[in-house]
């Protein structure tokens, strides 16, 4: 879903990472569901991303 929405604006993972204060790598394994992700990163990306809260809802129970 992370993919999804950073594909919609338009921004690559390189943008998207530097966005976040990240590097490129860790934002690979978040997209692809490799690691967990803290509340306070994925606020962030929830804020850069513009996540509409019930794609968040969605989320969260996909990782369950």
């Amino acid at each position: 879903m992370i993919k999804e929405y950073r594909l919609k604006m338009g921004l690559t993972q390189e943008q998207l990472a530097e966005k976040l204060d990240i590097s490129t790598r860790h934002l690979q394994r978040i997209e692809a569901n490799i690691c967990s992700t803290k509340l306070e990163m994925l606020m962030k990306i929830i804020d850069v991303l513009k996540i509409d809260d019930k794609d968040v809802l969605k989320m969260l129970k996909d990782k369950k």
